[in-house]
């Protein structure tokens, strides 16, 4: 597995930019962290963490026709919205180009935007990892630091708190787009709802 680390981190500095490939780093030795503190494979949390942007460097335009091209299916605010299937796409370039037949890895790459209800650890992982990674610094509650402490002591109870970050942001985009062109991510939402149930909260 350490050859295929290896062979990705080569790919993905020749293929993202370099400010993506830092934050991409990143999410691969957090998710790793984050695994090993639960016991669980940091290797495949690494390949995931390391390919889950593997597809948003492309064009918006060129990102949803790709996803036309392969079948990948499309929902109405993703073809308003087209940054958001950098994640489907990532997840056929992981399997189709990368050689990723692991499902729990593609299936992280896939959801890591937008989660989803009943996430496995991986996707977890992802989902976090992306949101906390160390360059991110956006303002968040509890605040980051805090944040990342909960990721490695009560994985469920930090995604919620991605989550209802995320939702709330959307939420004020929405209220605040005058043409109407943003639309909440149903995905979202679902996520927020479901590690609400899970968290008690």
């Amino acid at each position: 597995m350490d050859g295929k680390i290896d062979a990705l981190m080569k790919e993905m500095e020749c293929t993202l930019t370099r400010k993506r490939y830092i934050h991409s780093l990143g999410v691969a030795y957090l998710a790793a962290s984050i695994a090993m503190a639960y016991n669980k494979n940091y290797e495949k949390a690494m390949v995931a963490g390391l390919l889950h942007d593997c597809a948003k460097c492309l064009p918006e335009k060129e990102i949803l026709k790709q996803c036309r091209e392969k079948g990948l299916i499309v929902s109405a605010v993703e073809q308003q919205q087209p940054y958001l299937l950098h994640a489907k796409l990532g997840a056929w370039y992981a399997e189709n180009r990368y050689g990723v037949k692991d499902k729990k890895i593609l299936d992280a790459i896939r959801f890591h935007t937008t989660g989803r209800p009943g996430m496995s650890f991986m996707e977890k992982n992802i989902y976090l990892s992306d949101y906390i990674e160390i360059g991110r610094e956006q303002p968040v509650e509890p605040d980051l630091k805090e944040l990342r402490r909960l990721a490695f002591e009560n994985i469920d109870l930090a995604v919620y708190f991605a989550a209802k970050n995320t939702v709330g942001y959307l939420q004020k985009k929405e209220r605040d787009d005058t043409e109407k062109k943003v639309r909440m991510d149903e995905t979202s939402l679902a996520t927020l709802r479901y590690y609400e149930e899970v968290c008690g909260k």
